[in-house]
């Protein structure tokens, strides 16, 4: 997917409506920013009591979480509120430069690895396919030799040191979640977390979402689930935008608790769960008063690994539903399939 459409930033902020390749073919549905309900329905874990000899009902809440919502909002994860304000201010700052300053770190396709990093935006695969309403910074952060520096912001100062420190805080909460996944599925608690090795991935990309004239007809983001493992997001509190597809209806996705993250399941770890576990579908709704920042951490497989189904999962009560899939495989029928829902996770169904 080639990085190569206009900023959308520049589109709003020069006053133009959507050009044409932004509007979504069917109908997004009414979404009325002044009556979106004003709590959350998505399920809150403290990750802090999970292993604690008080925590079987917390786990328990967990696992309802993941076969029902597919992702959860955690506390308790370890990570510092002045660094997550950091990440976010920091964010905003890079945002707010001129565009000519953000394009010296355009993007830059790596096929080998499967990342478009860098400044831009996303293309389509087909031209049925809407454009997001969105800019992107997509960066590798682990593992750490391979990543782009040269592609990493050198304003603000703080940049590198911060996203290096929120990518080691967000891979202790990867291990955190996948131990915990494990345990309350009564397998060995190093089960998931094994799988990742030195040559796992994590990469962080920073969206940014401009205030859009016609919400009715454009999207931030298209509907998908994830090619991670699982997804780790930062979100901003006074701006909603998140939506998850949950029983045949868009659910609102936000929190107001102070220092949260919200934990998205990717298809990996439907695949890895043997599907009692679910990738959230989930998109981005766009509103024409505000813009709205969100940062992103994707944590997956080496590519040379391979997605399967656990094997203390698998019995004659519950048949094997996914075949055995490389990592990159996987990711390359998830590109092929983008905006597609689900479909590059189904097609690896083993046939009944």
């Amino acid at each position: 997917m080639e990085g190569s459409v206009d900023s959308v930033q520049e589109l709003w902020a020069n006053g133009r409506d959507p050009p044409s390749r932004y509007i979504v073919k069917g109908e997004i549905g009414p979404i009325n920013i002044s009556s979106l309900p004003p709590s959350s329905p998505i399920p809150v874990i403290d990750l802090s009591r999970l292993f604690q000899p008080d925590g079987a009902d917390e786990l328990a809440k967990l696992r309802s979480a993941l076969e029902s919502w597919g992702l959860f909002i955690a506390v308790g994860h370890g990570i510092s509120s002045d660094l997550l304000d950091e990440v976010l201010n920091m964010s905003r700052e890079f945002f707010q430069q001129p565009l000519e300053e953000k394009q010296k770190y355009k993007s830059m396709s790596d096929e080998k690895n499967m990342v478009m990093e860098g400044y831009g935006n996303d293309g389509v695969e087909s031209d049925d396919m809407a454009l997001d309403w969105s800019d992107r910074l997509q960066l590798v952060v682990q593992p750490e030799d391979q990543r782009t520096l040269s592609l990493w912001p050198s304003t603000p100062s703080s940049f590198r040191y911060t996203l290096h420190e929120f990518g080691t805080k967000s891979a202790n909460v990867r291990d955190m979640v996948l131990r915990a996944m494990a345990k309350s599925l009564d397998l060995k608690e190093d089960t998931f977390v094994n799988k990742f090795d030195e040559k796992a991935s994590i990469y962080a990309r920073f969206n940014y979402y401009p205030p859009c004239t016609r919400p009715d007809l454009v999207l931030g983001c298209g509907a998908h689930s994830d090619g991670s493992v699982l997804t780790i997001l930062l979100l901003e509190k006074d701006v909603r935008g998140l939506q998850v597809y949950k029983d045949g209806n868009w659910v609102d996705v936000f929190t107001t608790l102070p220092s949260s993250l919200l934990v998205n399941l990717g298809d990996g770890m439907e695949i890895m769960s043997n599907g009692i576990f679910t990738s959230a579908v989930h998109r981005v709704f766009t509103n024409s008063a505000k813009g709205r920042l969100s940062v992103v951490e994707f944590c997956g497989l080496d590519l040379e690994k391979e997605l399967e189904p656990a094997d203390g999962l698998i019995d004659e009560k519950r048949p094997r539903i996914f075949k055995t899939v490389k990592t990159k495989d996987y990711l390359d029928r998830l590109y092929e399939n983008y905006g597609e829902s689900k479909k590059a996770l189904y097609s690896f169904k083993v046939e009944a």
